[in-house]
């Protein structure tokens, strides 16, 4: 009958309310009162996953398909993604390591970013057909341009090597962020960069919430976060070096470089620039799933 059945208020503010009610009670009385009654300070439980789309199922099993067409082909597959932003400088990194007793390493008691130092923005892109990754760490700003240039980077020092006669290239990518579908940027950057490479680009999106599924999350990212847990990120370098020296035993070998590269946020895409991309929506949810084609190709030079 209550109307007050749920709060987070404290014991005392609890037990002030009642007394201004008329009911004289102290704080430990409230305290105990709320214990026999079943009543616990609790956090919120993260289990309710929401409404689900109808199709995302399928949007599962036609990535699974493209990918399996692609590797068959032994064309590029890459799955890429941001690994979380991290501070570099002196502050406390999650985890522990063994040190000399009595020696742990010291680091700040507050966590303000030092604008001398700057952050990382670790861009990975991790190839489903073989194992080497390049991990492009930014210092400026997570963009849609900053992520295309991540896989430029990576098809120039490794892709290339590994695949020189692919005419096509797989991207499996999340729904949102720098590189999320909704992204006008994230296309006229992946148009840019389909002219420069002659590849064909096919780029299929996975459902809205379900990111612990892209593979680099399992395959590259979890591996970093062991390899630099209890250890201070003091700086780039640091940070460049620790991913890189990521290994697992089945063979995850890592290249790591530093991008001092500046990236403009808040960029206007405008209609004509959209217009005049040469871009294919496939029959499937052309939202999610489509491809870009050299601007070569469209007209008919090639």
């Amino acid at each position: 009958m209550s109307p007050l059945r749920w709060t987070c208020t404290s014991t005392r503010q609890l037990a002030r309310t009642l007394s201004n009610q008329g009911h004289l009670v102290s704080h430990p009385v409230v305290a105990e009162m709320l214990r026999r009654l079943g009543y616990s300070l609790q956090a919120n439980a993260k289990t309710m996953e929401g409404a689900n789309h109808p199709d995302r199922n399928q949007r599962f099993l036609y990535i699974n398909k493209q990918v399996k067409r692609h590797l068959a082909k032994r064309l590029p597959v890459i799955s890429v993604d941001t690994k979380k932003k991290e501070l570099a400088g002196e502050y406390p990194s999650g985890g522990r390591e063994y040190q000399p007793a009595g020696t742990p390493e010291k680091v700040q008691v507050h966590d303000f970013p030092d604008p001398r130092v700057g952050k990382a923005i670790p861009y990975g892109i991790y190839d489903a057909g073989r194992n080497p990754c390049r991990v492009n760490i930014g210092r400026d700003h997570d963009t849609a341009a900053f992520a295309v240039e991540s896989i430029r980077r990576w098809w120039s020092a490794l892709g290339s090597v590994l695949y020189p006669r692919a005419e096509q290239l797989l991207i499996c990518a999340d729904g949102g962020g720098s590189n999320g579908y909704r992204t006008g940027l994230w296309k006229v950057e992946l148009q840019a960069l389909a002219n420069t490479i002659g590849l064909d680009i096919t780029v299929c999106h996975l459902p809205p919430g379900t990111g612990k599924w892209n593979k680099i999350e399992h395959r590259l990212f979890s591996h970093i976060g062991m390899n630099w847990r209890g250890r201070p990120l003091v700086s780039h370098e640091v940070i460049v070096d620790l991913i890189g020296s990521t290994t697992t035993q089945t063979g995850l070998r890592v290249e790591a470089k530093l991008d001092t590269g500046a990236y403009a946020t808040r960029v206007e895409v405008s209609a004509e620039q959209m217009a005049a991309l040469c871009l294919r929506p496939h029959r499937f949810h052309g939202e999610w799933n489509y491809s870009v084609t050299p601007e070569r190709i469209k007209s008919g030079r090639r």
